[in-house]
Order: structure tokens, then C-alpha cells, then sequence
């Protein structure tokens, strides 16, 4: 198996995620007493932010590179980027590495072809549903993206930021979600995307009537096929 290099820490309640998920992947898949040989390097998450927030992405790019370098240099045989929203600086990342680096929009473009689907929804921070690097990449595979109004987008925002990444799980939240979906599919969403790691942990398949793709998962699943490869 090779050593998956995961990049995470944003936030780490996703980060969890990722390695349980990787873990129980390789145990199903392989048996026995075997589990995912990982390097994780966990960030600071109020850095990133601050980032985020200053708009200065290519701080934040740098930043990532650096540490995805370190993970290569420590002998990961491929790296995963724990975040939908950070994906905006993955260039950065690929130049600094030599090892493959797993795209989760690709790998969720390639679940949703398998369901045939061509249109879907998308959930995540306002960074990921209002800036257009996601869904220009959904754009290479066919996949058309539908994104909720300002009003909803907002709503999605604050409960990712003041709810999820502290592991608070609202009921209430999980209601105006599942309703935001309604309107999705509405707008003509055959589908839709959980582009927030965080949201895995507060709404799925259970709570909604079109096809959900959680993008950790997904993610997960592509980078445990390499490390089987």
C-alpha cells in the first residue's frame, strides 16, 4: 500500500473524518489487521481562515504548498488536500510536489457521471459556492452547478463556520439545510453536492430525496484506490 499524505486541520473535525473513513476503507477492502498507512499534518485552521477572509489566497497558497512539501519530503506517496475550500490555491500544491495530488472535485465529478447525473446543487462555504474555481472545474466534466440565493447562501456559511467546524450538530440546522436542497432541486438540481466536508456531519442521503455526493467520502474513497493501486 502506498502512504496517503493527508493535508488537513480544515477544520480538523473534517480531518477526523478523512482518517476514519481511509482506515475503514482499507480494512473492508484488504482485511485482516491492515489500516491506511498515512502521514497527516494538521494546521492551524485560524490561520487559514484569516486567510480566507483577508482574500489573500496566495498567502494561503504558500502556506499549503510548504506543507505538502513536507509531507512528500516524509514519504507520502500522494497527497490529499482535506478541505473542498482550499482547493482554490491546488496549483500551488501540485507545482511544490512530485507526487500525485487527488483532486476532490474531480473525484466527485466522476460519482456524479457514474449516476448520470448532469446537474446538481452545491452546498459549502460561500468561498466555494460564490467564487468560481468549482464549478469552472465541475465545468471539465460536463457537470453543470446550481448554487442557492444570497439569503441561503449565507445561512449555509454561518452554520458551517459558528456550527460545524466547532462540532456542533443543530437539529435546526439540519432542518433549514434539508429545505435549501428543496429549493435546489427546484431550480432544477438532479442532485447534490455536500462541498463542505463539514456538512458530512450534519445532513446525507437520509434527509434528502435526489442523489447526495459527500465529498469527503468521495474523496476518501479515490485516494484509498490509489494507495491500493
Amino acid at each position: 500500500m502506498k502512504t496517503i499524505g493527508m493535508l488537513g486541520g480544515m477544520s480538523w473535525e473534517s480531518t477526523e473524518l478523512y482518517y476514519r473513513l481511509a482506515n475503514q476503507h482499507v480494512r473492508e477492502r484488504v482485511g485482516g489487521l491492515h489500516s491506511a498507512p498515512i502521514l497527516l499534518d494538521s494546521v492551524d485552521f485560524a490561520e487559514v481562515a484569516g486567510l480566507q477572509r483577508a482574500g489573500d489566497w496566495d498567502a494561503a497558497g504558500r502556506l499549503l504548498a510548504g506543507r505538502a512539501e513536507r509531507l512528500a519530503a516524509g514519504g507520502a506517496d500522494l497527497i490529499v488536500l482535506c478541505t473542498n475550500t482550499m482547493h482554490k490555491v491546488i496549483d500551488d500544491i501540485e507545482r511544490a510536489v512530485d507526487v500525485p495530488v487527488v483532486h476532490i472535485a474531480d473525484a466527485t465529478a466522476a460519482a456524479i457521471a457514474a449516476r448520470g447525473i448532469r446537474r446538481v446543487g452545491l452546498l459549502g462555504t460561500a468561498f466555494t459556492m460564490e467564487q468560481p474555481f468549482y464549478r469552472e472545474r465541475m465545468a471539465t466534466h460536463g457537470i453543470e452547478v446550481v448554487v442557492p440565493d444570497a439569503a441561503d447562501r449565507a445561512l449555509v456559511h454561518r452554520v458551517i463556520f459558528d456550527e460545524l467546524v466547532h462540532g456542533v450538530v443543530d437539529p435546526d440546522s439540519r432542518r433549514a439545510f434539508a429545505e435549501i436542497v428543496d429549493r435546489l432541486v427546484a431550480a432544477g438540481a438532479d442532485g447534490v453536492i455536500l462541498g463542505c466536508t463539514e456538512i458530512e456531519l450534519l445532513i446525507g442521503q437520509d434527509e434528502i430525496d435526489v442523489p447526495v455526493f459527500p465529498t469527503a467520502a468521495i474523496h476518501v474513497a479515490a485516494a484509498v484506490d490509489l494507495a491500493l493501486a
